[in-house]
């Protein structure tokens, strides 16, 4: 790999950021809900998985006893 210099290096990221097409405002706040929503969904389904899981092994072990 060659060796840049640093005023190379920075020109090409200056050059690299200026095709960068950043979300606006809108499109960042509607992705944020999703994100909050998704996580919430992920969070009661996993829970409610855990409950079952819990309840199922704890009837085995009363089983046993």
């Amino acid at each position: 790999m060659a060796k840049l210099s640093p005023v190379t290096y920075f020109r090409q990221v200056k050059a690299e950021m200026k095709k960068v097409t950043w979300p606006t405002r809108k499109e960042t706040t509607v992705s944020t809900i999703a994100v909050f929503i998704m996580v919430t969904i992920a969070a009661i389904f996993l829970f409610t998985a855990d409950q079952i899981i819990a309840f199922l092994v704890q009837f085995i072990i009363g089983l046993g006893a």
